[in-house]
């Protein structure tokens, strides 16, 4: 678990490092970065699980038997 002190730390690194003009749009790409996971993670579970619901449906028409393939 990260603690109020080394996330302080981290904060402090990133002011010197990158300018106090910068930081907010590093947040706001970081924000979108995070949000767009999550959207893409949630629509891959939903097509999961239709995928899965489809899988135990019944053929709704059998395939013509083929007698070439039994020689």
């Amino acid at each position: 678990m990260i603690s109020v002190q080394s996330l302080g730390i981290v904060l402090l690194i990133a002011l010197v490092v990158f300018g106090p003009s910068k930081l907010p749009e590093i947040g706001k790409a970081l924000g979108k970065g995070i949000r767009e996971f999550k959207t893409n993670a949630t629509e891959d579970d939903t097509e999961q699980s239709k995928q899965m619901t489809n899988v135990t449906e019944q053929p709704k028409e059998l395939p013509p038997k083929n007698d070439a393939t039994k020689q």
